[in-house]
């Protein structure tokens, strides 16, 4: 009897684990994740916290120095201000840090722009989504530029120019920092509509240009002082000064548009 009860009992946990198996290996049936590992698939958000809403730079690879993090910060402050349009600096170690396998710095870029929502889908009624992510991942060598929805596609060619002659070069020559913040003092006057800068030249250039301008600095400096005698001092308050008081993130939407580049 008690040999027949435990010939029946191990074929009960035969049955109920083959039982398990089979509805494991069933069609539709997805094993049971753990948070961790939904976090840092795709689905789950990229694993990265958003800045403050005028804090504009989020330097995980430590690549900024701090007078180029001040720099960056006070033209991210107001262009915001003036157009509504958020820069938002991020470099990371690597993509595969932040759960990111095998996926490309243009798919990466894009999903970071639609989860923090970089800027404003509309202003005051208006179609706007004028916001700008400048990405650099370190261990990777690339740096991606990726623009919001309301952004044309001429931009994207104004993109690949500062992206390649402002960017790529100062990075290959190990100038991390210095390639940042060209980067954004380049988008900022794209923003603005402006005339990009020139390209970086040989080194010889600056020199010359350096001793040209002390050549002239004496030339000029009295009729400079004559100019701020002569000048009011109430002129100096902008008309209209103030513009827009928001934040850097709201419901922006990438559009898929900039450029992308390696070292």
């Amino acid at each position: 009897m008690f040999r027949a009860v435990m010939v029946l009992a191990g074929a009960i946990a035969v049955n109920s684990a083959a039982a398990a198996d089979q509805a494991s290996s069933q069609p539709g049936q997805v094993p049971a994740q753990s948070s961790a590992t939904t976090a840092a698939g795709g689905k789950g958000g990229i694993r990265l916290e958003r800045p403050g809403q005028r804090d504009f730079i989020v330097d995980r690879a430590d690549l900024i120095a701090p007078p180029d993090r001040r720099h960056i910060r006070q033209i991210a402050t107001r262009l915001l201000n003036d157009k509504a349009t958020p820069i938002i600096v991020v470099t990371v170690e690597s993509l595969a840090a932040y759960g990111e396998t095998g996926v490309s710095i243009e798919t990466f870029a894009e999903r970071l722009f639609d989860q923090w929502g970089i800027g404003h889908a509309q202003l005051e009624g208006q179609p706007w989504n004028t916001g700008i992510l400048l990405l650099v991942s370190r261990d990777d060598r690339q740096a991606r530029i990726e623009l919001g929805a309301g952004w044309k596609h001429e931009q994207d060619g104004l993109a690949r120019q500062i992206m390649d002659e402002q960017i790529v070069p100062r990075f290959g020559r190990g100038d991390l920092s210095g390639g940042i913040t060209a980067g954004v003092e380049a988008l900022d006057k794209m923003a603005r509509g402006l005339a990009l800068p020139e390209p970086p030249g040989p080194w010889w250039q600056y020199l010359a240009g350096a001793l040209f301008a002390w050549g002239v600095f004496f030339s000029v400096v009295l009729s400079m002082f004559r100019s701020i005698a002569h000048r009011s001092e109430g002129s100096a308050a902008p008309a209209g000064a103030g513009g827009f008081s928001g934040g850097s993130f709201g419901d922006g939407t990438s559009g898929g548009g900039g450029a992308t580049g390696s070292w």
